[in-house]
């Protein structure tokens, strides 16, 4: 298997079956990084919309060498801002050109899924825009769910699904080097055969 070098910490490969044990309810997708595996589960019966527009992102391979390349700490953020902890990931920093669709938003009020500890939710600018990009919650942050002051929207952001298991592996990541919010250590990138767990 040949290892590829990146600039940034290496994120994942999804090789995702959506087709198979399809009576399973709740989908899992394992993130395989340089430090380990970050298993995270699914609810399309809450964010139908979300859920469904991510796995459709991974079937496509728009994952394949892709990265975490950005991490929100108390350390980095203005003193004035609402802050926020978490790690953001998706193809931005891989300069892959795919036309993904945006995906309609779904608010926390709608889905009741909040943004606690090990959360997964589709990052944005302004409602309506969010894509490929996602990020997973360090800590309970209020500030990211419907009514919350990380938007002046106050419409938050989408959350589908939580870290099952690998939390620490997020941790890990989060404590990487970073400049400004963005990670910078080199890492290898890892090929994996990926896998539905259900």
């Amino acid at each position: 298997m040949q290892l590829y070098k990146y600039c940034i910490i290496s994120l994942f490969v999804f090789l995702f079956s959506s087709c198979s044990n399809q009576t399973k309810e709740q989908p899992h997708v394992v993130i395989v990084t340089e430090l380990g595996n970050i298993e995270v589960e699914l609810y399309p019966q809450k964010a139908p919309k979300t859920v469904a527009a991510f796995l459709r992102f991974v079937d496509s391979g728009y994952y394949e060498r892709s990265s975490f390349y950005r991490v929100l700490n108390n350390n980095n953020q203005p003193s004035d801002a609402n802050k926020t902890e978490l790690i953001q990931g998706g193809i931005w920093k891989n300069g892959k050109k795919v036309k993904a669709s945006k995906v309609p938003h779904e608010s926390t009020t709608s889905t009741g899924i909040l943004h606690t500890n090990g959360t997964i939710s589709l990052a944005r600018l302004e409602v309506g825009t969010a894509s490929t990009e996602f990020f997973i919650c360090i800590g309970k942050q209020p500030g990211l769910d419907y009514g919350g002051d990380n938007n002046a929207d106050k419409q938050g952001y989408a959350a589908f699904g939580k870290v099952v298991k690998g939390m620490e592996i997020v941790i890990k990541i989060s404590e990487k080097k970073i400049a400004n919010n963005i990670l910078m250590n080199p890492f290898l990138f890892k090929t994996f055969v990926g896998y539905n767990l259900v």
